[in-house]
């Protein structure tokens, strides 16, 4: 087992990579910027070090300072939760070298996937379905990416190779802006990825977001827990998640997790990763896959029964995986509302102090936060102050137990988006299941 883990993290994640640490008996050390010294999990590690000032460039992110502070800890291993480092392949790279354990996938996978070029290739060659397009980089043959348009057909999306979160993305209409679209989109990508390679592929008008969650040991053995519906989203964030997905064909999920199985066997997978597709009419289409723990997977750990984190943990002692497929049994529903600190109706993020805070309870409902009476949330990072996750035997059951969840729920002191989410939980159409993407964004426009 490994001896003493680095959350190289913050926020409600770092709680939750403790707790699954101290289960599992690992001393922990956190860093944390100078603003974060009053975090609930900073509390509660064996040790912390302040790893630089408020600036998330300067701590968060800076590589040197977290492998330091593993080196003054004597600490064996780091695990970068999700965001900041988490998909940073020269970070898991330059971990590896200073001889520390780096909680998920090697840098070798990461850096493959996150290249989306290569990581749709990889993915056709498992078998996974992927959305039809230029099958690769387009090049500076206009002829020959306008024939690609025409044969996939209008609207495209112009998607570059090293983007992902919603940005290097453009979609056109019509042949006349091609071109002029694929130059400004590989300009946009070499600014903000340094990477200017671009693909193109069919734009899908109204699907939904489905997405599968792995687990492999990088010994051989991989299995699925399931799937996600993440369609709930604003700005491509996601607000609403729910597990499983409601409405799709029984056959037709088990080839698709069957063939992300495989996937993990092609790239030799080891930790939690995540297929994320989009599904529209009976179909679904690979876009990206996370190499890291997801924000969401509270839903599919009530619905499994397996706690991802601490699979994380063991995979990176050097154990197998804990269970094989035919042991897991997915049953019931959940739901998981991300709650952010900020106004529910202009977005616009809300720090401050928490005067009150009363976290719901109740039969079925699982709360993942780092907030408490006088906590001050800070204006340098992301507004996620928590996650209310429900859970019934159905669908229904779930929902009800969310919505009185969110009646319950106080913060005090700032602003939330709780009112965002009781206003989706009753909302018609998200009661019966499998909304599109485009779905809550319309619905904010028309308010």
């Amino acid at each position: 087992m490994l001896d003493k883990v680095v959350i190289a993290n913050r926020g409600e994640i770092a709680l939750r990579i403790l707790r699954a640490c101290k289960e599992l008996g690992i001393k922990t050390v956190a860093v944390h910027s100078k603003a974060d010294e009053s975090l609930m999990h900073v509390r509660l590690a064996d040790e912390s070090v302040c790893i630089g000032p408020n600036n998330p460039a300067q701590s968060y992110l800076n590589i040197p300072a977290i492998i330091s502070a593993a080196e003054v800890t004597n600490a064996t291993a780091i695990h970068p939760g999700y965001g900041f480092l988490s998909e940073n392949a020269d970070f898991a790279e330059q971990v590896e070298r200073s001889g520390f354990t780096f909680i998920g996938p090697s840098s070798d996978v990461i850096r493959l996937m996150g290249d989306k070029v290569c990581a749709i290739k990889a993915m056709q060659q498992a078998g996974v379905p992927t959305v039809p397009g230029s099958n690769g980089a387009l090049d500076d043959d206009h002829a020959k990416t306008l024939l690609i348009a025409r044969e996939i057909g209008y609207p495209v999306i112009i998607k570059a190779a090293g983007g992902g979160g919603g940005r290097g993305m453009r979609v056109v209409h019509q042949e006349a802006d091609l071109i002029n679209s694929v130059d400004l989109t590989r300009a946009e990508a070499k600014a903000n990825f340094n990477n200017d390679m671009v693909y193109l592929e069919k734009f899908l008008g109204n699907p939904r977001h489905v997405e599968f969650q792995v687990i492999a040991d990088g010994k051989g053995n991989a299995i699925h827990l399931g799937d996600r519906d993440c369609s709930l989203q604003r700005r491509h964030q996601k607000v609403i998640e729910e597990a499983p997905a409601p409405g799709i064909n029984k056959a037709k999920r088990e080839e698709v997790a069957q063939a992300c199985i495989a996937a993990c066997h092609e790239i030799n997978y080891r930790g939690a990763g995540t297929f994320e597709f989009l599904y529209e009419n009976g179909e679904f289409y690979f876009i990206e896959m996370n190499t890291r723990v997801q924000v969401e997977h509270p839903v599919t750990e009530l619905i499994s029964g397996v706690d991802i984190v601490k699979e994380q943990l063991l995979i990176a002692s050097g154990h197998p995986l804990s269970i094989s497929q035919k042991d897991v049994r997915l049953e019931g529903h959940a739901f998981e509302c991300r709650i952010n600190a900020e106004d529910a109706k202009t977005f616009m993020p809300s720090p401050g102090k928490v005067d009150q805070f009363h976290a719901p309870g109740g039969n079925g409902i699982r709360i993942d936060s780092h907030l408490y009476n006088g906590y001050t949330i800070p204006p340098y990072y992301d507004s996620l102050i928590g996650k209310i996750i429900s859970y019934g035997p159905d669908r229904e059951t779930a929902l009800t137990r969310m919505r009185n969840a969110l009646d319950e729920a106080v913060i005090e002191g700032v602003k939330t988006n709780i009112p965002l989410h009781q206003d989706l939980v009753n909302d018609r159409h998200f009661r019966e299941g499998g909304v599109s993407i485009h779905y809550l964004e319309k619905k904010l426009d028309k308010q």
